[in-house]
């Protein structure tokens, strides 16, 4: 599955739109992170712990998305873009989304 945030790929061509595919994730903060993310506040630093949250839950939404898309008989998704939004204190949804298509080479 080729992935891409533009809209076209050099040397590819779209034979197929496929519409709109996306994948989701909620998580919800830990209490030892947060424990760990007050004291950084006081230090200075990254907050490791959500940092690695995050990355998993980009992960899992872009496996969910590649999912939908490969069902729908894409061979791509262009135009990926993430989002997060609160869904309640303490956890949040990060999705990924983008347009499944069907790229061929260009002869």
């Amino acid at each position: 599955m080729i992935l891409s945030n533009i809209e076209d790929i050099p040397g590819k061509r779209v034979v197929s739109h496929l519409g709109l595919v996306n994948g989701n994730t909620v998580r919800a903060k830990h209490i030892g992170r947060d424990l760990m993310a007050g004291l950084k506040n006081i230090v200075g630093g990254e907050l490791v712990g959500y940092t690695e949250l995050l990355t998993e839950s980009r992960d899992l939404a872009v496996q969910r998305m590649v999912k939908e898309a490969e069902a729908v008989g894409a061979n791509a998704v262009l135009n990926v873009r993430f989002s997060t939004s609160t869904i309640s204190q303490g956890s949040a949804e990060l999705m990924a989304y983008g347009t499944a298509v069907v790229v061929e080479d260009v002869a």
